[in-house]
């Protein structure tokens, strides 16, 4: 619902400027890997996002969006198709998107926008102009290849240690997830992620007189948390407390996570923190940059992450799962006079988004759309039927969730060896179900199925409501299957 602060904002709908009847030109920008409640916004004390928590006052901020794959290719193949990853054919991390599939920058250049891309975006295939709906293309190999390209960088200080290579999986968990809170060596202007905001900011100003539609989507904060020399001694690693971890636990701690310290701990979450607040301070470049170029009040602004991510919840330093903070992600609007301010304490998941911007910027819908545009609440309203759960799903390890206000429905069928790098000691155990009364348990530690079989039943027929409303194969089901038989019928993968 909307907030009683934003009825009582008196800046509400101000005279949009754009007089012209020419559509506002759009700015997605998109973080990989930022978790929702590290954000100033959020009410998080310790997370360091001035440009964003600005942008959230300017705007409306989705308190409760949650994603729809707590991994990053599908769940960015979903909010771009405005498809559930099933659907769009990608919910495996290496899968690419069909060049057929529609999407929202096939929508929007379909409409007249000059749509660019830059940074990572795991389409899992090279850049072309034209390749889903893009007249200009630089995705992460594009970046990655002009970045190296550029001069040697500046030296750090003599002395400075400095993170090694990224090799995940290949050294012990501490050194890939950066507990001991290394800098890349480079400073701040040399880094990837300021590197992949300037060249936005140059399209911005080569097409400031066109109506363009750009994605800037940065590499931070995903693992291992790159920054720059200068943000070194940003946080004190000693002040970060480490989330607990259960009895209850002992059974889903991937095993390369169980012999990290609590030292070690504090470093890693430290390490995200830094990296977190040099994503916000490259937003605020392109912010600044829209402003100066006289466009911000022409231009819608959308900021998310693809998912959330883990800093020690239940033992993991990762996404791959459904608990909570892997499920919730920032997100954020603004378009002056048109958007008023506050924030939304409904359910809103990730395939509403391009449903949303579509309906903002007067373009015609997806022929397939899973979500519903928040356009009311973005006029201060509320929209028809308020999300009463949401639905995600990790099917690498054949695995989806339901959560209501109260509870949490996890649907796991035990079956797959999973080959994320997130093995458990009994890497198939078998079909499980865990039901969570987060009203009691917010932090998911205490499994209440036995006790509800009620709640257990109708929870698992929403989430086997929702594979068939939604699933291409839906008609391919079994006749007379058990509902949790059903249900392991749609989580398999299927991906081309």
């Amino acid at each position: 619902m909307i907030t009683r602060r934003s009825l009582l904002q008196t800046s509400l709908l101000l005279p949009a400027k754009a007089a012209s009847g020419r559509k506002p030109n759009f700015l997605y920008l998109i973080a990989d890997d930022h978790a929702g409640y590290v954000l100033g916004a959020d009410g998080n004390k310790r997370a360091q996002t001035p440009n964003l928590d600005r942008l959230a006052s300017q705007g409306m901020r989705f308190a409760k969006h949650h994603c729809n794959s707590p991994v990053c290719t599908p769940s960015r193949q979903s909010f771009f198709t405005g498809q559930m990853p099933h659907m769009a054919g990608v919910t495996v991390l290496k899968t690419p998107l069909d060049d057929t599939k529609p999407t929202l920058a096939k929508q929007l250049k379909s409409a007249g926008y000059q749509t660019a891309v830059f940074g990572k975006m795991h389409f899992n295939r090279a850049s072309k102009p034209g390749l889903h709906g893009f007249d200009t293309m630089m995705t992460e190999q594009d970046i990655q290849r002009a970045w190296n390209a550029n001069p040697s960088p500046k030296p750090p200080p003599p002395g400075m240690k400095t993170k090694p290579a990224w090799r995940p999986f290949k050294d012990p968990a501490r050194i890939w997830l950066n507990a001991e809170k290394l800098p890349y060596p480079r400073y701040y202007e040399e880094m990837r992620g300021t590197f992949t905001a300037r060249r936005a900011i140059d399209f911005l100003k080569q097409h400031k007189d066109s109506q363009f539609a750009v994605w800037c989507s940065f590499p931070d904060p995903h693992s291992p948390y790159d920054f720059a020399i200068d943000d070194v001694n940003r946080f004190d690693a000693k002040s970060f407390p480490v989330p607990r971890v259960g009895p209850e636990d002992n059974w889903q701690i991937p095993n390369i996570f169980r012999d990290l310290s609590d030292d070690e701990k504090r470093g890693i979450i430290a390490s995200y923190y830094t990296s977190v607040s040099q994503v916000d301070r490259n937003v605020g470049e392109v912010l600044t940059a829209l402003k100066s170029l006289g466009l911000e009040e022409d231009t819608y602004v959308v900021y998310m992450a693809d998912h959330g991510y883990s800093l020690g919840q239940h033992g993991r330093f990762e996404k791959h799962c459904c608990y909570d903070p892997a499920l919730r992600v920032p997100l954020i609007m603004r378009l002056p006079g048109r958007i008023k301010t506050g924030v939304v304490n409904d359910f809103t998941e990730s395939i509403d988004v391009s449903a949303t911007i579509l309906d903002m910027l007067g373009v015609d819908a997806l022929p397939v759309t899973h979500g519903q545009s928040l356009k009311p609440y973005l006029e201060g309203k509320r929209v028809a039927k308020p999300r009463q759960y949401i639905f995600s799903e990790y099917l690498e390890n054949e695995e989806a969730c339901v959560r209501t206000e109260q509870w949490k429905f996890i649907f796991c069928t035990g079956k797959r060896k999973r080959t994320d790098g997130y093995e458990i000691d009994n890497p198939t155990p078998g079909r499980y179900i865990r039901l969570y009364d987060l009203k009691k348990d917010p932090g998911e530690f205490t499994d209440v199925a036995k006790g509800n079989p009620s709640v257990v039943a109708k929870l698992q027929a929403t989430m086997l409501e929702r594979f068939r409303t939604t699933h291409p194969e839906a008609a391919q089901e079994p006749k007379g299957l058990a509902a949790e038989d059903a249900i392991e019928f749609y989580l398999r993968p299927r991906d081309a």
